[in-house]
């Protein structure tokens, strides 16, 4: 598959789980992947030597999501060395968790400042080098439909925030020709909330379908909205839940 041929995408927290099937999904279906990581240096790179292997081009970057300068020079940095920026996608992000009564303010900024505030300085960095046919795509959560527990209160507030932003953003780019996405996803087996987890007894009879979804069925809709023929969608969410939130 060639769809994403010429094209340039960066990835961030992209050096494990659903960020590194982004990357990956992206390079196979013909794009150039830059992918950035705050802190797993040889995961980062054993995704790009896996791209590199599979005949595509990929380049890693440390980057924090919660230093502002650091995302702005990420997204200068792909356009430096790979020559352009076609698709960003919004996918590095941390989990708070817990009783109410435990949760700070410090918590509530430093998840604010990863999840969301670093979505939108992405978002705007990018969309200056961006033109006709651009795709920003944020990783989102379907907590931002449903919240079946006690104690997510933070993180639902953090990812609930990025579907307004999708909705503005696609207003402000779309003129552009620039399309805006945000992809909910629900039960993914990853390191943040794996398959054989103390809860997962119990969170798996919350989805329609009974099960775990895989972090690939996350990278199939990332890149279905990231292909031309999805120039008509945005200022939307996409769910890929399992039906967690029906």
């Amino acid at each position: 598959m060639e769809e994403l041929a010429g094209k340039v995408a960066l990835v961030t927290g992209g050096s494990r789980g659903i960020g590194a099937a982004i990357a990956e999904r992206l390079a196979h279906d013909g794009a150039a992947v830059a992918l950035t990581y705050a802190s797993s240096a040889e995961k980062a790179r054993a995704v790009a030597k896996q791209i590199d292997a599979d005949g595509g081009r990929a380049l890693v970057m440390q980057a924090d999501n919660a230093d502002p300068g650091a995302v702005t020079a990420a997204v200068e940095q792909t356009v430096a060395d790979l020559g352009r920026i076609d698709i960003l996608v919004n996918n590095a992000g941390i989990f708070t968790g817990g009783p109410l009564e435990a949760a700070s303010v410090e918590q509530a900024d430093r998840l604010w400042a990863v999840n969301v505030r670093a979505a939108f300085v992405a978002a705007q960095a990018a969309a200056r080098h961006m033109g006709e046919g651009g795709r920003i795509i944020t990783i989102g959560s379907a907590l931002a439909e449903r919240v079946p527990v006690p104690g997510l209160t933070l993180y639902a507030m953090a990812k609930s925030a990025l579907t307004g932003l999708t909705k503005g953003l696609a207003r402000d780019l779309g003129p552009r020709g620039i399309t805006v996405t945000v992809v909910h996803g629900g039960l993914i087996d990853t390191d943040m909330n794996p398959a054989d987890g103390p809860a997962a007894g119990f969170l798996r009879t919350v989805p329609a379908l009974g099960r775990y979804g895989r972090a690939e069925d996350i990278a199939a809709a990332v890149a279905h909205l990231a292909r031309a023929d999805s120039r008509y969608i945005t200022g939307t969410a996409v769910t890929v839940d399992g039906g967690f939130a029906a």
